[in-house]
């Protein structure tokens, strides 16, 4: 039974669930940082709260954090790796559950763009993109400079929220330092449901075919977590 879970005792809990601890637990790396920052507090870290809080979307109101659970995985079809989310927030707002994953940023990229993930053009990339494409919402194929990891990382947050039952799907990335070229990536990826005047530390909604209502936000997190 793969979903049995266990708590944290802090951040160094969350270092063997890495697929690579040693090349990815580093000071200075997205996933030491997201852990410090995380277990530092009670409920969502300030600058997070702050973005959930303000914003006018109904389906936020009242949220409230019920568990995280780091380096979630979401099985996808055509392919046999699932995606492996940084950390899943169930979360309870006024209007129900609602799914929240994020993904940390710090120096790592997004990953490879649509069109190197597909170079080789295999049955089973054509099948997962395609399961992705309807999750979210879709209908045109895009181009090939997105990248792959945003689509796969918003699908998860559906997936998820689909399985409880929630009233909404957040795919949260929550970014420290300087990342000009993942926010010009955050962007472009918005911008195929339409938003193009995004905001950091502004929740949009993404679109509104998506098999669940899914919103986005990138908030930028506290530096200091970044010597950690």
């Amino acid at each position: 039974m793969a979903r049995i879970l266990i708590f944290t005792s802090g951040p160094k809990d969350w270092r063997v669930l890495l697929a690579d601890p040693d090349k990815q637990w580093k000071t200075g790396y997205s996933a030491k940082t997201l852990a410090h920052c995380w277990e530092a507090v009670e409920g969502f870290p300030p600058e997070v709260a702050k973005a959930l809080q303000q914003t006018d979307e109904a389906l936020l109101e009242d949220l409230t954090p019920v568990l995280a659970i780091p380096e979630f995985k979401v099985p996808l079809p055509g392919g046999v790796r699932p995606s492996q989310n940084d950390l899943f927030v169930l979360a309870r707002s006024a209007k129900g559950p609602v799914a929240i994953m994020v993904e940390g940023k710090v120096r790592e990229s997004f990953g490879p763009t649509l069109g190197e993930w597909r170079a080789d053009a295999s049955r089973g990339k054509k099948s997962r993109l395609r399961f992705l494409l309807s999750t979210l919402g879709l209908r045109k194929n895009p181009i090939g400079s997105i990248r792959y990891q945003l689509f796969h990382r918003a699908a998860s947050a559906v997936l998820t929220g689909e399985q409880f039952r929630a009233a909404a799907a957040v795919m949260l990335v929550h970014a420290f330092g300087d990342q000009p070229d993942s926010w010009r990536d955050y962007q472009s990826f918005a911008a195929l449901f339409g938003v193009n005047a995004i905001e950091k530390g502004v929740v949009q909604r993404l679109g509104r075919d998506s098999r669940i209502p899914l919103l986005g936000v990138w908030v930028e997190g506290n530096p200091k977590f970044l010597k950690s």
